[in-house]
């Protein structure tokens, strides 16, 4: 799953949005580091409706334009879940290899995070 989608299917956990609440709810959930453009936003849109992970919930004219609300399926509940908990596997797992890597390296502090020798993986 990529980055935007994870985020995408984050925004629309609790309730259906349109494009543009998609968009500011994607930034903000995301603390600034994923801002989508609107042709990508749809193309992540499109892909997720297509592997039936959301699914247009409603359209709406406000001011004269359509507006598509969209909305979480069971299956993209299951996947979200099932993301969420495979990246908080990950980080819990990379949080003990740097507890580990600072018992190993006595004296030299936690040093700069990536920067410090050892396998990476």
């Amino acid at each position: 799953m990529t980055h935007a989608a994870f985020f995408v299917l984050t925004a629309l956990a609790d309730e259906p949005r349109h494009g543009y609440g998609i968009l500011r709810e994607v930034e903000e959930l995301s603390e600034g580091s994923v801002q989508l453009r609107v042709g990508t936003l749809y193309g992540v849109l499109d892909r997720l409706v297509k592997d039936e992970l959301i699914a247009l919930d409603r359209e709406e004219v406000q001011q004269g334009r359509l507006r598509r609300y969209y909305r979480l399926t069971d299956s993209g509940e299951r996947a979200l879940t099932a993301e969420a908990e495979r990246m908080a596997a990950g980080a819990q797992a990379a949080a003990r290899r740097i507890a580990l890597g600072r018992r190993l390296r006595p004296g030299k502090g936690p040093g700069p995070v990536g920067l410090a020798g050892g396998g990476a993986t």
